[in-house]
């Protein structure tokens, strides 16, 4: 047993009930007041007034964990009965200007001590993560003037002499420095500081010079697989650095291939799992996909939220997000869900000019654009005409018919201008109140959540089986995409 637990065991050995009952209450009252405070930080200054913040980086952006007032003495103190996930975190002192970091881990009862005169002189005590962070912190400063000088005298060298003697200096600090790191790791791989430079490292670059189009896709699938090296999934503490976020944007938006969407949502759906059992890192990620894809850069990328809503937040697997967020993020995949790439369309049953119900599924073309607009809006104004103009052109040869639906309840103004533009070459259509109604009435979805309308002209480009190959695309984009279909199969 423990010396505390010894300690217990001989007080109780006295016979004065009296003395055991008011030792027990003592020890007692001990333990309670070591568990009350799971994280107690002690930060002292030069300054003797105002507010400090603890903080944690995460992103691109400091965020506040807890405050302190500063008393006469310099001292703030921050506390509270929960512990801190791990990670890199900084007291920012009164008046925001200046901070100091520092590492949180297992060891939570940390004093600092630090002057805004010189920080380099900031001393934290009470955690071995720490002192292993001070040391690298002071070696990497010397080995970063080193290497700043002389790559500058390198830069600035007239003769071939001096830029090799140079970048021999150089790469001798820069080897330095990376073997300081390795061994770093090597002599204490359970630390905190191993797992932050290990995830700080550069993916490895593939040394084979691409010749073929195949050496060109191994180079790339060695550097994909290799990206991650060094991060595990399953430490919430990578979150909280500077450098995670940075990475995690870059393999989404550059690294992974952006079509099809498929090959997104497995990898997605591989590192979820993974970081199911760290908390912090589910929710980080789950959260950043969640932003990075509600409102997608790609056509066709709408897929991954829809999975993500499907199989994440419509399970209640993210109970962190509030009543509205939640109805933001389930309004957005309810209008989406409907229109995917590469899905059929939903079936309309509007009425044309002459009041004749007139289907969707009953226009018979290779090619069906699905244009939803309105006559009193200032871009249909401008876009509409020139959408004719190429249909006439060139679509029409192709097949193509337009389904051109009104939005908005304007049918005098909407059978005006289809009648001054000649547009009766177009399958126009409206839907009446009532018929709008009877929808809402019969919890039958309307068409601006089946095409996710939310802005007009907004238009859908659909195949011989009404299939969406296109959507919310210009006119241009749209005209581009034929080319290639058409390219396609005739060649």
């Amino acid at each position: 047993m423990g010396d505390l637990g010894g300690f217990v065991l001989h007080l109780f050995s006295f016979n004065d009930m009296r003395r055991k009952l008011s030792v027990f209450i003592a020890v007692a009252l001990v333990l309670m007041a070591f568990r009350a405070d799971a994280y107690q930080i002690t930060f002292k200054s030069n300054y003797t007034s105002g507010k400090a913040y603890l903080t944690y980086y995460m992103g691109k952006n400091l965020n506040i964990e807890d405050s302190a007032m500063v008393n006469a003495k310099g001292i703030a103190i921050f506390k509270n009965s929960k512990k801190l996930p791990g990670g890199i975190y900084a007291v920012v002192f009164p008046g925001n200007r200046f901070s100091a970091d520092f590492l949180i881990d297992k060891e939570q009862v940390i004093s600092i001590q630090a002057d805004t005169t010189d920080l380099t002189k900031t001393i934290v005590t009470g955690s071995p993560e720490n002192i292993l962070f001070e040391q690298y912190q002071k070696f990497t400063a010397v080995k970063g003037v080193q290497l700043t000088t002389e790559r500058t005298a390198y830069l600035q060298s007239t003769t071939a002499a001096d830029s090799a003697k140079h970048e021999a200096a150089y790469n001798k600090y820069n080897t330095e420095l990376n073997n300081y790191r390795t061994n770093l790791i090597k002599t204490h791989p359970n630390s905190l500081m191993a797992v932050l430079l290990n995830a700080m490292k550069e993916p490895p670059y593939p040394e084979k010079v691409p010749v073929t189009r195949q050496d060109s896709l191994d180079n790339y699938h060695y550097y994909k697989t290799h990206y991650w090296d060094g991060i595990s999934f399953m430490d919430g503490r990578i979150v909280r650095t500077p450098f995670f976020l940075p990475k995690l944007e870059r393999y989404y938006r550059e690294v992974i291939a952006q079509s099809p969407p498929d090959s997104i949502i497995k990898d997605i759906d591989y590192k979820l799992l993974l970081a199911r059992t760290a908390p912090e890192m589910y929710k980080y990620l789950l959260n950043w996909l969640t932003d990075e894809y509600i409102n997608p850069k790609y056509m066709g990328q709408d897929a991954v939220f829809v999975h993500l809503f499907d199989k994440y937040h419509s399970k209640g697997l993210t109970p962190w997000l509030n009543e509205k967020q939640m109805e933001v993020i389930s309004r957005r995949a309810y209008m989406q869900m409907a229109n995917l790439i590469g899905e059929k369309a939903a079936n309309l049953e509007m009425l044309d000019t002459a009041g004749k119900v007139t289907p969707l599924y009953e226009v018979d073309a290779d090619y069906t654009i699905v244009l939803f607009w309105d006559p009193t809006c200032g871009h249909c104004k401008e876009e509409l005409p020139r959408i004719d103009s190429i249909y006439n052109a060139s679509w029409k040869k192709l097949n193509l018919k337009i389904y051109a639906v009104l939005t908005e309840d304007q049918k005098p103004e909407w059978l005006k201008y289809i009648h001054d533009h000649n547009l009766g070459g177009w399958v126009n259509v409206y839907q009446t109140k009532a018929m709008a109604d009877a929808d809402f009435a019969a919890s039958r979805p309307g068409f601006r959540q089946l095409f996710d309308v939310t802005m007009t002209p907004t238009i859908f480009l659909l195949d011989k089986d009404k299939r969406i190959i296109g959507k919310k695309l210009s006119w241009q984009q749209i005209n581009e995409l034929l080319l290639v279909k058409t390219k396609n199969k005739n060649g």
